[in-house]
């Protein structure tokens, strides 16, 4: 346990380094719009903070997973205390890179985490929550507050329209093929073909090369039972997780820190998952497997099936 301890605390300090040369992106963005002339917000929206990365969706998608992963080993794990300032300016710093990366489907995925590590954490606290969401819109500046209210009021630079068309021309290869799909990168190759006759021609500005949605893009590519599938086994992580906690003794300890984590990682996905093909993208995967293996190592083994016969049992 003390080494996937150090795992994920090394993914937070990595974390550190990646939102501070986001923050430092970012503001070389703000005075690249000014010099320009352009409108902060147009300009920004289309050329977002990417960290070490190459896309922003991805950069946000793993400061989403090192963010909740600290935040259940700052609630749960037992030794917090020890260089406790370290991880709050470590997790200030990817909270920070988090918001203005403008990812409006890590918003939604992080604050479903954050809500349920808060809840079993102590539950009063998630009253807290409107209150930080309306210091952080406050505290922003115009171009994030215009993020924000893009989320209902969307202007002609943001991806709300392009994911209708996404997901409506998703749905027809869907009925045409809901056992096996069209086949693996099947939407990103024929995306064209299947776009429904009453969306207009010229489509919104976006990436068609998915369908922004992991429940639509594995039941377009493999069928709906394969995505079926898929659905089962993450619910069998959240099960067992949950089940595992059940399990073990109150108080906190390594084990309640990873499958806490374990969890909220899997309801993140989840969440974000409907606006992104976030399980789509390798670096994101990866990270993603990487919590869930190190959470069944926490999971407790009771099982007398599994456990060595005493001597004279026979």
């Amino acid at each position: 346990m003390k080494l996937i301890r150090g795992v994920f605390l090394t993914w937070v300090g990595f974390g550190a380094i990646t939102g501070l040369r986001g923050l430092v992106q970012f503001l070389h963005k703000m005075n690249e719009a000014r010099v320009l002339g352009q409108n902060d917000y147009s300009y920004y929206v289309g050329e977002r903070i990417t960290g070490f990365m190459s896309h922003w969706n991805t950069y946000s998608a793993q400061l989403m997973f090192e963010l909740t992963m600290l935040a259940a080993f700052l609630y749960f794990a037992p030794l917090v205390r020890k260089r406790l300032w370290v991880w709050v300016v470590c997790g200030g710093l990817i909270a920070g890179a988090v918001l203005l990366a403008e990812t409006r489907a890590v918003w939604i995925g992080m604050a479903l985490a954050a809500l349920y590590l808060t809840w079993y954490w102590k539950r009063w606290a998630v009253l807290a929550a409107p209150v930080l969401v309306v210091i952080a819109f406050f505290a922003s500046p115009p171009v994030i507050q215009d993020r924000f209210k893009s989320l209902t009021h969307p202007k002609g630079v943001d991806s709300n329209t392009f994911r209708l068309v996404t997901w409506s021309t998703g749905l027809e290869m869907i009925k045409a093929h809901p056992i096996f799909g069209i086949g693996p990168e099947g939407p990103k190759y024929h995306f064209d073909e299947w776009v429904p006759a009453d969306i207009p021609r010229p489509l919104p500005t976006g990436w068609y090369g998915h369908l922004h949605n992991i429940y639509l893009q594995y039941a377009a590519e493999r069928g709906i039972p394969t995505m079926l599938v898929l659905m089962w086994l993450l619910g069998k992580m959240l099960y067992d997780f949950w089940r595992g906690l059940r399990k073990l003794p109150p108080g906190r300890s390594n084990e309640r820190f990873l499958l806490h984590g374990g969890i909220a990682v899997i309801l993140a996905t989840l969440a974000e998952g409907f606006f992104e093909y976030n399980l789509g993208d390798s670096e994101v995967l990866t990270m993603f497997l990487v919590v869930v293996a190190c959470a069944y190592q926490a999971v407790p083994v009771k099982d007398a099936r599994l456990a060595p016969r005493a001597s004279g049992s026979e």
